[in-house]
C-alpha cells in the first residue's frame, strides 16, 4: 500500500538487532507520546535483510515522506551516494571525513567527535586556551583528537602537546612523561647535579604552558589514567574527557574524581522531557522500564527530529540526548549537560560553577 509515512531503516535482525531494538523502542516511545491524531504512519525497513539501496527505493515507492536511518557508517555513505529520487534523509550516523552530504541529507549521531568539539568550545570560553592531549592509539583516538584540535584552533586555542597510549598496556608513564615534559625536567636535574658534583633534593616539574588536559577514553582506561596523571604531578590540571569515560556505578568512579565531561540529560536524569519520559516508563513497566540506555534516548530524539524535517522546521529541540539543532552543514549539534566527578559521583555544573571549577 502506498501511503505517506516515516520510513525507519534499522538492522532489526542479525548481529545488531539488540542495538537496533533499543533505538526502535525509543523511537516508538516518542511516537506514542505524541498526540494520537497527529501521528504519522511509520514503517520499519530491516537493513539487515535489505540493502540500503533497496530499502530507500522501497520506502520511496511506498510514499515515504522522511527516511530515518540507516545506522552504520558504511550504510550512511551508501545512502548519501544513492542516485535515485528520495525524500529527506535523517541518517543515524555521520559521514566520514571528506565525504559530502547531498541536498536534503541530514546527519544525527552520538558522536565523540561532536563532544570533543563541545569540550574545545567550553575550554576556550573559560579562558583555558592552551593544553595537552592524551588519547588512545588507533582510529577512534585519532578521529576524536582531530575534531578537538580543529575546534580548539578555530576558537583561538592551541594544543601545545599530544601523545597516544595503548590502553591494554595499563602503564601510561611514558606518554604522560612525554606530553608533560617531565623527562626534560629530570634531564635538567641530572645536569645540575653533574655541574655541582652533589646530590640534590628534587621533584620533577611538568611543563608550565598547559592549562588543561584533554583525555578521552573508555571507563576502565580512564580509571587507570587519572591516578597516573596525579602521580606525575598533573592532578591539579583541569582534565576533560568525552562521555565515553563515564559509566554509572555506585563505587567504580572514585579514581576519576575531578574529571569533567559532557553527557546527555537522559544519563543525568535532568530536564523536563527526561523526567516526563521516565515517569511514563515507570508507570508502564516499573523500575525496569526506567533502565534504558543511550540508544533508547537516541531513538526517541530521532523521532522528534523526523517530525521537524516533515514540517521543514529548524528550531531547537529539547531532547533526551541534549538540546538539538540543525547546523548549516545539516548535521545535528547536541548541546549537552556538564558534570564533574566528586566523591565518585557526577555533580552537575551550571555555567557559574563550571567557570570556577578546579581540576
Amino acid at each position: 500500500e502506498r501511503a505517506p509515512h516515516i520510513a525507519l531503516l534499522l538492522p532489526v535482525s542479525g548481529r545488531l538487532a539488540a542495538a537496533a531494538a533499543q533505538i526502535r523502542d525509543g523511537f516508538f516511545t516518542a511516537y506514542y507520546q505524541s498526540a494520537a491524531g497527529a501521528r504519522p504512519r511509520v514503517r520499519v525497513y530491516d537493513t539487515a535483510s535489505l540493502s540500503v539501496s533497496d530499502a530507500i527505493a522501497r520506502a520511496g515507492d511506498a510514499g515515504a515522506t522522511v527516511i530515518v536511518g540507516p545506522l552504520l557508517r558504511e550504510e550512511v555513505a551508501a545512502a548519501a551516494t544513492w542516485a535515485g529520487v528520495r525524500p529527506p534523509v535523517l541518517a543515524l550516523n555521520f559521514l566520514g571525513a571528506g565525504e559530502t552530504a547531498p541536498d536534503r541529507f541530514y546527519q544525527f549521531a552520538l558522536s565523540p567527535e561532536n563532544e570533543a568539539k563541545s569540550i574545545a568550545d567550553r575550554l576556550v570560553s573559560q579562558g583555558l586556551v592552551r593544553g595537552v592531549a592524551l588519547v588512545p592509539a588507533g582510529d577512534w583516538g585519532a578521529r576524536v583528537l582531530a575534531a578537538f584540535t580543529e575546534a580548539l584552533e578555530a576558537d583561538g586555542g592551541q594544543l601545545v602537546g599530544s601523545a597516544s597510549y595503548f590502553p591494554a598496556e595499563n602503564d601510561y608513564s611514558a606518554p604522560i612523561t612525554e606530553v608533560l615534559r617531565l623527562d626534560a625536567s629530570k634531564a635538567r636535574h641530572r645536569r645540575l647535579e653533574q655541574v655541582l658534583g652533589t646530590k640534590l633534593a628534587f621533584q620533577p616539574r611538568r611543563r608550565g604552558d598547559a592549562q588543561f588536559i584533554f583525555a578521552p577514553g573508555q571507563p576502565q582506561t580512564t580509571r587507570q589514567l587519572r591516578p597516573q596523571l596525579r602521580f606525575h604531578y598533573a592532578g591539579d590540571l583541569p582534565t576533560y574527557s568525552t562521555s565515553d569515560a563515564y559509566e554509572p556505578h555506585a563505587t567504580a568512579n572514585q579514581d576519576i574524581d575531578g574529571l569533567i565531561f559532557p553527557d546527555m540529560p537522559w544519563v543525568f536524569g535532568v530536564g523536563a522531557r527526561t523526567i516526563q519520559v521516565r515517569e511514563a516508563l515507570r508507570a508502564a513497566w516499573g523500575e525496569d522500564g526506567v533502565v534504558r540506555g543511550k540508544l533508547f534516548a537516541f531513538g526517541y530524539d530521532a523521532y522528534l527530529l523526523s517530525l521537524a524535517l516533515s514540517a521543514a522546521g529548524t528550531t531547537d529541540i529539547d531532547g533526551l540526548t541534549g538540546r538539538l539543532r540543525f547546523e548549516a552543514d545539516r548535521r545535528v549539534r547536541r548541546q549537552l549537560e556538564w558534570a564533574r566527578i566528586v566523591n565518585g559521583q557526577p555533580q552537575l555544573l551550571d555555567a557559574a560553577a563550571a567557570a570556577a571549577a578546579g581540576p
